[in-house]
């Protein structure tokens, strides 16, 4: 199996050999029967090990063309997992725009273990170069990034990261494997927030991590097993069935989000608008190199201020005020007063007029419509 879809609907969904069912059981167990002391069939307790987990990495690995796949109960756990392979002293470079959960995450626990954080623009080569020192263990990029959508060049933070002896960590999360795989560019570690794309419809939590490197894995799955981070069965199954449809909703994903871009490009109450696909973004370029299409995610400023995103985003039908992403549904917030509110008062602080959307699946004529309805308020 080569093709994208094939293998989202194929892998780790094979018919059961006994019954012919199509989909993969749901295994709700916290045991297994054990042949002999010592002896178990398949795993001896479902936080080492559940089938339904295992259907779920073995897929979502695949899709990123990665060896090993290991899934949590959370984004944050995964990354929470990733980072506990540093130790106090190490230095991790963080790019100066991303998710605020992840930033809170390396400032107010690995920070108060000892752990150093830089911040600094990836787009910016001789800034990441002086950015490593001889501790740097990880450079931690998010492309696009959120809330701001900018794009970085994997490939050439991949070689600066293999020249210090650094791992590259991409979040993949907004352009999920359909669209980029960040290994085959020479990312070291793959991150997910299954939550968002890779479920679809916001009914689930979880994370993802991926990886070729055959020690690090080994350490991923036993902090996963020792910490016991895991997602339940349920989740699991709910993964695998997003993933079925992953492409499908990502190409729809795309298409509307293209025709809103557009469309806030042109409006007048409208400043900015932060979109890889329009040619004028700064990473434009780079996203056409390294991804199949250009996301889901748009951003934007208003030239009013704050006062006025903050009525925008509370006056929409269609789009729902709520913070997450990637649901089928439409979403719009305010960064700097919900997911981003950790990250007041540093570099990575979003502009306190810029309103973020997920774009759903619904007909783009209504989304439109419904934020013309919105911005002429």
């Amino acid at each position: 199996m080569s093709g994208f879809n094939t293998r989202a609907i194929h892998v780790g969904s094979e018919p059961d050999a006994v019954t012919g069912a199509v989909n993969p059981a749901v295994f709700f167990t916290s045991t297994y029967a054990q042949d002999g002391v010592g002896a178990p069939r398949f795993s001896d307790y479902s936080r080492v090990n559940n089938p339904t987990r295992a259907a779920l990495e073995s897929c979502l690995a695949d899709l990123e063309g990665a060896r090993h796949g290991v899934a949590f109960a959370s984004g944050l756990a995964g990354e929470d997992a990733l980072l506990r392979t540093l130790s106090p002293g190490d230095h991790v470079i963080l790019g100066n725009d991303a998710y605020g959960g992840t930033y809170r995450l390396l400032t107010r626990i690995f920070g108060d273990w000892g752990v150093r954080i830089s911040t600094v623009d990836l787009s910016d080569a001789d800034a990441v170069a002086s950015a490593f020192a001889e501790t740097t263990r990880m450079l931690w990029v998010e492309t696009p990034s959120n809330p701001l959508l900018n794009v970085v060049d994997i490939a050439a933070l991949s070689s600066a990261s293999r020249e210090h002896g650094a791992l590259l960590v991409v979040d993949n999360t907004f352009a999920t494997p359909y669209l980029q795989r960040p290994l085959t560019l020479g990312a070291d570690v793959v991150v997910h927030s299954t939550t968002k794309y890779v479920g679809g419809h916001s009914d689930v939590i979880g994370g993802f991590v991926a990886t070729n490197n055959d020690e690090l894995a080994v350490r991923l799955r036993f902090h996963q097993y020792a910490i016991g981070a895991v997602p339940g069965p349920m989740d699991c199954y709910l993964l695998l069935r997003g993933l079925k449809t992953l492409g499908v909703r990502m190409d729809r994903h795309c298409s509307n989000a293209r025709a809103v871009a557009a469309f806030l490009s042109t409006h007048d109450a409208v400043d900015k608008v932060y979109y890889p696909g329009l040619v004028e973004h700064p990473g434009h370029d780079v996203a056409v190199k390294q991804m199949s299409d250009f996301g889901g995610m748009v951003s934007f400023t208003l030239k009013s201020g704050v006062d006025v995103a903050r009525k925008v985003c509370e006056s929409t039908s269609i789009f729902i005020l709520a913070e997450s992403l990637g649901g089928v549904e439409s979403l719009i917030e305010l960064p700097s007063e919900m997911t981003h509110v950790s990250t007041a008062g540093s570099m990575l602080e979003p502009p306190a007029n810029l309103v973020r959307l997920s774009v759903g699946i619904e007909d783009v004529d209504d989304l439109v419509a419904d934020l013309a309805q919105a911005l002429a308020l």
